[in-house]
């Protein structure tokens, strides 16, 4: 990979490599960097990762899709599918991974059909960024903030759960009032089902259950180091290449971005000055600053200057909506459609004006939400 591709591919990655490294200007390198991070938190993202990268080797995603597939008969059933398919996806496996795997199979279903349809895959990017944010481990920073303010299981699904339903049902509105052309039969439904992986059950089998317990390790069930152990030695055993499916880049980035605000936060005057700012303004803040430098960072910079952990939760997990930078796993549905054939029947600023309009619209009415729940 040339620098530029990889400066275009990382640019959050790069930014917070640069940041920790000016900010090792102002606070001098020592073992007190260790102290910075938090290794929970890199840990449970690595094993997740690989778990559900293990689960989609298994086909098992293609064959829940190609099942849902088999019961759809016009575009606006498959839209409504596919998109409630992605809100529920996230919730488990995070909302990345999420639209790494709907995207893709939902634009060769449209180009099997001769539909050309960015509402859809628009539709499909909010309902992931929305259902991730009901579960600690649906995105990288829910699983940050769960760590970092000490949450239970419990008290966090009970902090979500009235947005992220509130939510679906915006999302299932939207996506089947849109003036689609109602009543196209899939008459090549058929030949989209027949497509994608087959299921290995022996291998699902095995990383369901490595799933489960990673759930149980993110509940505090079972120590972080002991999932490490397991996951790294069924892998080795059972396929080792799934270790090169692990997003490297986010754990190092949340690992730079550890560094720079751990130091920020040894200096006084720009600790009290954030204090300040952020308290009692947290939701907004946050909601705020994530449209700039997206949800996963902002949540790890905030959360050095409130104890309110409730409110950056909520705040970062509303502000994935509004830019297409808000939440990192927007960019990964705009980057598939920008090399498919439905990018280049749309047009890229088609595309971003229309995600735009929905995202800001999706996220005023949360907020309105936020203020009269």
């Amino acid at each position: 990979m040339n620098i530029k591709k990889f400066i275009k591919n990382e640019p959050v990655l790069i930014i917070s490599g640069i940041l920790a490294v000016l900010s090792a200007f102002i606070v001098k390198p020592s073992k007190e960097y260790l102290g910075y991070i938090n290794f929970r938190t890199i840990i449970l993202l690595f094993c997740l990762m690989t778990v559900v990268a293990g689960m989609k080797k298994a086909g098992a995603f293609d064959a829940l899709a190609r099942g849902m597939l088999t019961r759809v008969s016009s575009v606006r059933q498959i839209a409504v599918s596919l998109t409630i398919l992605s809100f529920v996806l996230a919730m488990f496996l995070t909302n990345d991974v999420t639209l790494i795997t709907v995207v893709p199979f939902t634009i060769l279903v449209l180009d099997e059909v001769g539909i050309v349809s960015p509402h859809i895959l628009i539709m499909e990017t909010i309902a992931a960024n929305l259902g991730s944010m009901l579960t600690p481990f649906g995105n990288p920073q829910n699983l940050y903030l769960f760590t970092r303010y000490s949450f239970t299981m419990n008290s966090f699904l009970e902090l979500m759960l009235p947005y992220t339903v509130f939510s679906f049902i915006l999302v299932v509105v939207a996506t089947f009032f849109y003036p689609y052309k109602v009543g196209k039969k899939l008459d090549s439904i058929e030949s989209v089902s027949a497509s994608g992986k087959e299921l290995n059950k022996k291998n699902f089998i095995i990383y369901f259950v490595l799933f489960i317990l990673s759930i149980a390790t993110v509940a505090g069930v079972i120590p972080d180091y002991v999932l490490l152990a397991i996951i790294a030695i069924t892998c080795i055993v059972l396929d080792k290449k799934l270790f090169t499916e692990v997003d490297y880049s986010l754990l190092l980035t949340f690992v730079f971005f550890f560094i720079f605000i751990g130091n920020m936060g040894n200096v006084s005057d720009i600790k009290i000055f954030l204090e300040n700012e952020v308290n009692g303004n947290e939701v907004i803040t946050s909601i705020a600053a994530s449209q700039f430098v997206s949800n996963v960072p902002c949540a790890i910079l905030l959360s050095n200057f409130t104890n309110d952990g409730n409110g950056l939760v909520i705040g970062t997990n509303l502000g994935g909506l509004g830019t297409l930078i808000a939440s990192m796993a927007s960019l990964i549905t705009y980057k598939i459609y920008l090399t498919s054939s439905q990018g280049q029947k749309v047009g890229t600023v088609a595309y971003i004006g229309k995600f735009t309009v929905w995202n800001v619209l999706f996220l005023i009415i949360l907020v309105a939400f936020y203020y009269t729940f």
